[in-house]
């Protein structure tokens, strides 16, 4: 492992790529880069798009990922998703298409997190200091 940030890169597993784009991009109020990928037979079928970013900025980059044969659902990795007020990303969740599992709740000194259900299946997490 190098000196750097020991998470550089994320990627959320989704069924229904469309359907998935617009949860994410409703949530945060962004919208998602599509990634080329590479010409591989034996990544036939993936889709990526990407979460804004700057790779040389703090934080890890990611990107939302359709690969046949690749489940998404509960179980796996939870990413927490950097907001300055988690309970603003929250109010748009359901409208989204997703549901909340626990609503804003104190981690005391770390501030505050959400733990959501994204269209998807994939449980997030929403953190903020406020």
């Amino acid at each position: 492992m190098t000196d750097a940030n020991s998470v550089n890169w994320f990627e959320i597993y989704v069924q229904d790529m469309p359907r998935a784009r617009a949860f994410y991009e409703t949530v945060f109020a962004i919208k998602l880069e599509t990634l080329k990928v590479p010409e591989d037979p034996a990544g036939a079928g993936l889709e990526m798009l990407a979460f804004p970013g700057d790779m040389e900025r703090y934080g890890a980059k990611g990107a939302l990922c359709r690969m046949p044969g690749a489940p998404s659902g509960p179980g796996g990795t939870l990413v927490y998703f950097a907001c300055e007020d988690c309970a603003v990303e929250a109010g748009r969740v359901e409208a989204a298409g997703g549901r909340i599992h626990r609503p804003k709740m104190s981690i005391g000194e770390y501030g505050h997190i959400v733990l959501a259900f994204d269209t998807e299946g994939n449980m997030i997490g929403l953190h903020s200091m406020r």
